[in-house]
């Protein structure tokens, strides 16, 4: 268990490891050998050594000083899981905070060593972080394995079982999938490509597992070219059937412990496409100098990002499930709030129970944000039983809560009025609910970027002296991780465009700390819009299905053409989910979509 006093108790047996192995620092990438956002107990070295179960952030600990980097969404949970632990905060794009390297040129001497684990850094991030360390002298060290003697109790990896993503809910069968990710490579100058991200695994060879919580995905490797299809996971995780599914298909199956081995004998002819940011250092280490490399996007992340017409079928009448969930959550929420002892956790439990009842169901896709008031400002708050506020007629409440469904995966957030709002938090909520409606409506020349979409979102706050520090929209799986690389939308520079195909979530927010948090958010999907003289354009469609509280919103700061797309939000809100609720929750429906004016 991580409790303050425990952490530096566990940093100094740390650097006690650190003094035998020769390293004057140790930098814990708080990630894994597949540089997953969220991944099992067995590599959560960061949450370990700091005390910090944020998705997001890195460690560095020297003999005198330790500091956490993480951004804007944790600053408040990180500032209290790090009292007392003698870790100093870094809140990373704020000005004045230096970068890792910067701070550890400046903490250590030159020709000093920094250790890390190669297995859980990317190709990317080493080649980034090495540059920059070595212009303070100093150099990278694999040490893997220096937790391991004072780790005792460090979880195995896990060894849930594998499971078959059905065609009928897939689309498309995993031959094809391989062929057209081993046409992509051919197209890239290779004949050979690693599998490394967990999701792109899953995608590929249509298997789901639960060794991460929220993420239906599995442990595992593949490398793939026309000569052999290899997929490395523990054989006790797949039945005889399931593994002679695969065999028919003409793919290997070795264990997971092989994969380093395996890359060491490669024939000299091979040719790998890697993709940097996705395949770790140690699996660059363990490949035979002599082999050539060609560094691209992973062929699955690019592929699975546009969905396919299937799929989003799929994901509409999975819509319209989480929508009844919903709707059934917040006529509960009316019926009770203020007539029974309600918490934030209640609502967590509820959320999961409305979900569990629909067709398909397989669990939440991430952990259930739940705050009341000024807990609504902690942006990735994680109530528990013992933590959670009690819930009355007063303020705003915040959910943010996802479902994972055998035809897609959902992600919402709702705020809703548990009293009479006042004059500014219906101004907050109307200026954040009109760029969500902004960009909703938006539409923009094929080639465009999540950045230039961006502002969409923020242009009323930002009139207002306003913003938010987190991105507004990032890709969605398809029954896999609910936050999907390579598109975003966001401030910071990506260089991947919006396709066509592409499911993102549409989430602007406003926090004011110790007072609320406001967020709305809907999943939309890029569509082709037209082709005119001036080129070809795309536009959104909006696939979640769920009431927008009206009253929250201050219809004088709205323009017709955002009242009018309200409006008809609603009406298809309640067409699309009528026939799936009782006749009480319906007519609650039909008073939460009343046309506004």
């Amino acid at each position: 268990m991580n409790t303050p006093e425990i952490i530096p108790q566990r940093i100094a047996q740390l650097r006690l490891q650190m003094k035998k192995a020769g390293v004057q620092a140790c930098y814990f990438s708080g990630t894994d050998p597949h540089q997953s956002e969220y991944m099992p107990t067995h590599w959560q070295a960061r949450s370990y050594i700091s005390g910090f179960t944020g998705s997001a952030g890195l460690v560095v600990v020297t003999h005198e000083k330790a500091a956490l980097w993480t951004d804007s969404r944790y600053f408040l949970q990180a500032g209290q899981q790090l009292q007392n632990t003698g870790i100093e905060l870094m809140k990373q794009r704020v000005a004045g905070t230096p970068e890792p390297a910067e701070w550890l040129n400046n903490s250590l001497k030159e020709g000093d060593t920094v250790g890390t684990d190669f297995a859980c850094l990317s190709v990317l991030q080493y080649n980034q972080l090495s540059k920059a360390l070595a212009t303070g002298g100093l150099t990278l060290k694999d040490t893997s394995d220096l937790l391991s003697a004072d780790w005792e109790e460090r979880p195995p990896l896990p060894n849930n079982p594998i499971f078959e993503h059905d065609l009928q809910y897939a689309g498309t069968k995993r031959t094809d999938k391989i062929s057209a990710i081993l046409n992509f490579v051919k197209t890239n100058g290779a004949n050979a490509t690693l599998i490394t991200a967990l999701d792109d695994l899953a995608w590929t060879f249509n298997l789901r597992g639960t060794d991460v919580d929220f993420n239906p995905v599995f442990v595992g490797f593949a490398f793939l070219s026309e000569k052999e299809k290899v997929l490395f996971v523990d054989s006790k995780k797949m039945d005889s059937e399931l593994a002679a599914k695969l065999q028919e298909d003409q793919i290997q199956l070795k264990a997971y412990t092989e994969f380093y081995s395996f890359l060491s004998q490669l024939s000299p002819d091979t040719t790998i496409m890697i993709d940097s940011a996705r395949t770790n250092q140690a699996s660059i280490a363990a490949i035979p100098p002599t082999i050539q490399l060609v560094e691209q996007t992973s062929a699955p992340t690019l592929l699975k990002a546009q969905k396919s017409t299937f799929e989003i079928i799929h994901l509409r009448e999975t819509m319209k499930k989480d929508g009844a969930a919903m709707v059934k959550l917040l006529h509960w929420l009316n019926q009770n709030v203020g007539q029974t002892n309600l918490t934030e956790y209640d609502v967590v439990e509820k959320l999961e129970y409305f979900r569990a009842q629909q067709d398909g169901f397989q669990g939440n896709s991430f952990y259930p944000i739940v705050g009341l008031n000024a807990n609504g400002a902690i942006v990735h708050r994680s109530v528990s039983k013992e933590t959670a506020a009690e819930i009355n007629q007063d303020g705003m409440l915040l959910f943010d809560s996802g479902g994972q469904y055998l035809g897609g995966t959902t992600d919402i957030t709702r705020t809703i009025a548990l009293s009479s709002p006042s004059a500014q938090q219906k101004r907050d909520f109307t200026l954040v609910l009109k760029g969500m409606i902004g960009l909703s409506m938006a539409q923009f020349p094929a080639g465009a970027l999540g950045s230039n979409l961006d502002a969409y979102a923020r242009m009323h706050l930002w009139k207002n002296g306003l913003n938010y520090g987190h991105g507004t929209g990032h890709g969605i799986g398809y029954f896999l991780n609910v936050h999907e690389g390579p598109m975003s939308i966001r401030q910071e520079y990506n260089e991947q465009t919006i396709k066509p195909g592409m499911v993102l979530s549409n989430e602007p927010g406003l926090y004011r700390e110790g007072e609320y948090g406001i967020r709305i958010e809907n999943v939309i999907v890029c569509t082709e819009k037209e082709e005119t003289p001036f080129g070809r354009f795309l536009a959104f469609e909006t696939l979640t299905l769920c009431p927008i509280d009206l009253k929250l919103i201050d219809t004088q700061l709205m323009t017709k053409e955002e009242i009018d797309w309200l409006n008809q939000y609603h009406q298809k809100v309640y067409k699309k989910l009528a026939p799936l609720l009782e006749a009480d929750e319906l007519e609650f429906l039909k008073q939460q979509t009343q046309e506004i004016h």
